[in-house]
């Protein structure tokens, strides 16, 4: 597995004869062994140049672009090498027939539920959380079936997700953390914060691993495909973002390993620092390598091969039309 690369600090990212080397603003100089990387996340003011992203584009790393406030901005995604002309036929036509492109919302959102659900559940047998949640997701979920658009799929989606955030509040007992509803731009407390850090992060590592199959990111299916750039990494994310990014942030406030020190109030809104965003990095890296047992592998498998896994089984789905499932977590 390649490794991610995070850039923080300021400097230049360069090429020299077949490597890579960032070198920061005092001058010093770190090498980047390019057979072991696979994409590179740059936070930073990084001054880059026509010759380096040649290089990107020959060795297939990617780079990912945020701005002051961990926003993403963009990303340089290197010519497709995987792409093929039958697969993006394959996935217009599934996206142009209404109910091929019902039938592939309709799962990522199951996959959501399915994975909140398992989320709630955890904490509903350690004596946190009561069954209230459960319940009303559950009932949602149940409802999936009978949903006739993708409109009213999201809506129906958002509003079991409501549900699940009012329990953030007892599933994390530290002060000064208090949910108190979604907000996005600007985020308007620290929760809110890291759950647009986490998601923003877990966006790209779809992409990344998108970029690895023979899949078109920009046509999404429960994300309407428009002229964003990128919509088919909004939909798979929506399975895993319970899983891998809210059980990071619930274990790194509990744990306060991120406290109140680690975030900033600008322009309005609440953002991590440069110190917390490093913290997040750290904990969100070490979770896609988290290995889990997966029976039918007869071996465990990492939460990132998991989300490339997916990416398979839906190339499958749109090729062969072969069921797809979304992954829901078993423990």
């Amino acid at each position: 597995m390649k490794r991610t690369l995070f850039i923080f600090s300021g400097g230049e990212l360069h090429r020299k004869d077949n490597t890579l080397y960032f070198q920061n603003e005092d001058g010093k100089r770190k090498f980047i062994p390019v057979e072991n990387t696979g994409e590179i996340h740059i936070f930073g003011e990084v001054t880059i140049n026509k010759k380096l992203l040649e290089f990107l584009s020959q060795t297939e790393i990617i780079l990912h672009f945020y701005n002051y406030y961990g926003y993403y901005v963009g990303s340089f995604y290197p010519r497709e090498h995987n792409n093929s002309g039958y697969m993006i036929l394959k996935q217009c036509a599934a996206y142009s027939a209404e109910e091929k492109r019902l039938c592939l919302a309709r799962a990522f959102v199951k996959g959501s539920l399915g994975n909140i659900l398992k989320v709630l559940i955890y904490y509903k047998n350690r004596s946190i959380i009561n069954e209230h949640a459960i319940g009303k997701i559950t009932e949602f979920k149940e409802k999936l079936d009978n949903i006739q658009t993708t409109q009213e799929l999201m809506g129906f989606e958002g509003n079991a997700r409501n549900y699940y955030y009012k329990e953030f509040d007892s599933i994390i007992r530290v002060d000064g953390f208090s949910f108190e509803g979604r907000t996005k731009q600007p985020p308007e407390n620290r929760l809110n914060a890291l759950i647009s850090f986490g998601n923003t992060l877990l966006y790209t590592t779809v992409l990344s691993e998108i970029y690895k199959t023979h899949l078109d990111p920009r046509i999404g299916y429960l994300h309407a495909t428009n002229f964003r750039r990128f919509t088919l990494n909004l939909d798979v994310a929506e399975i895993f973002k319970p899983i891998v990014v809210d059980r990071i942030i619930f274990t790194v406030v509990n744990k306060q390993i991120l406290q109140r020190k680690h975030f900033d109030n600008n322009l309005g809104g609440i953002y991590l620092n440069d110190e917390g965003r490093k913290i997040f990095v750290a904990e969100y890296d070490k979770r896609l390598m988290t290995t889990i047992s997966d029976k039918g592998l007869g071996r465990n498998i990492s939460y990132r091969s998991i989300i490339r896994r997916e990416l398979y089984k839906l190339e499958k789905h749109i090729m062969e039309d072969k069921e797809y499932k979304p992954f829901v977590a078993k423990w």
